[in-house]
Formats: C-alpha cells, sequence, structure tokens
C-alpha cells in the first residue's frame, strides 16, 4: 500500500463505529483552531447522504442530470460530484478537492484501510480488536483514560481531546513540517 502523496498535512483518525470519532472532532477541531491552525476534514460515509434538499434548485439540477453542481453565496460554497458508477472514495482523489492554500492541517474521519498517518481510537467495551498491530501507519493510541492497551504507540486520553492537541502540534511539529 502506498502511501498517499499530499500537499498538506494529513492526520486521520480511524476506529470500529460508534467509537466517537465526530465527537472527538467537534471538541478537538476547536483547540486546534485556537491554535491557530485552519482546519480542513475528509470524511468518509458509508451511506448514500444528500446535502441538498429535495425542491431545493440545487437538487433539482442535480436530479435533472448535471454530473457536478457548485452552490455558492457570500457564506459558503459546496460542491456536489456525482458519481455515474458508484464505488468506494478513494481518499487521495478527495484531497484533490481541497485548497491547499486555505488549510494548514487536514483531518481525515475514515478511510482507515489507506496509507497516511492516523490516530486509533479505541473503546475496550466496544469488544472490537485493535487496528495498530495490523497498521503501520497509526502513530498513537487514543483510549479512556490513556490505559489499559499495552503497545509501543504514545497512548492519548481519547476523553481528554486537549492532549490529542498537544500530540498534534507535537507531530506536526516534528513529523510534518520538514516532509515535502
Amino acid at each position: 500500500m502506498a502511501e498517499i502523496d499530499r500537499p498538506l498535512p494529513l492526520l486521520g483518525f480511524a476506529a470500529w463505529s460508534g467509537t466517537g470519532k465526530t465527537t472527538l472532532l467537534e471538541r478537538l477541531i476547536p483547540l486546534l483552531r485556537a491554535e491557530g491552525l485552519r482546519i480542513a476534514l475528509v470524511k468518509h460515509a458509508h451511506h448514500r447522504f444528500d446535502i441538498d434538499q429535495p425542491g431545493k434548485d440545487s437538487y433539482r439540477l442535480r436530479a435533472a442530470g448535471a454530473g457536478q453542481v457548485l452552490v455558492c453565496s457570500a457564506q459558503r460554497s459546496a460542491l456536489v460530484v456525482e458519481h455515474p458508477e458508484p464505488r468506494d472514495p478513494v481518499l487521495a482523489e478527495q484531497l484533490r478537492w481541497l485548497d491547499p492554500g486555505r488549510a494548514d492541517l487536514v483531518l481525515v474521519e475514515g478511510f482507515r484501510h489507506e496509507a497516511f498517518p492516523k490516530i486509533e481510537l479505541h473503546r475496550p467495551e466496544l469488544g472490537k480488536p485493535l487496528l495498530h498491530p495490523e497498521d503501520p501507519h497509526i502513530i498513537a493510541v487514543a483510549t479512556p483514560g490513556a490505559r489499559g492497551i499495552h503497545c509501543e504507540l504514545p497512548l492519548l486520553d481519547l476523553d481528554a481531546p486537549h492532549t490529542l492537541r498537544d500530540f498534534i502540534m507535537q507531530w506536526l511539529a516534528t513529523h510534518t513540517r520538514n516532509t515535502p
């Protein structure tokens, strides 16, 4: 598995469903923003989704056959691209949509089988196996209380987002800034 070529630092969060990836990111992103980082996020959805609503112009035009619909306002823009042949998304292809001039760090939720640096989130009470023994791209493990797991990777407290912020800031300073 070849590592993803990327113009921006890229860090993922890999976990089984129900571990709390989105909840953690909701708490972590403001902490990283407070450090001055501009955050971009790519989230893998395992289900069908719509960002525009039935009856709205963008929905109607997409339903009429537009393969790409870009909706723009003074506050935001959203691009909806239809895939003619449904297939699982590839992270490297999705990263091309991001504007590297508007972000300092790309956080990725999901895409756990792809080759890029990730923090594993693990809740032992879910009864799921650890991912890091099979994924050499996992650089740390976050679990409640940062205990109960025996591994050589850094252990972070999943319930204390500031510990993940501190780890990410150190990781950015030592591993990513000098990477082409």
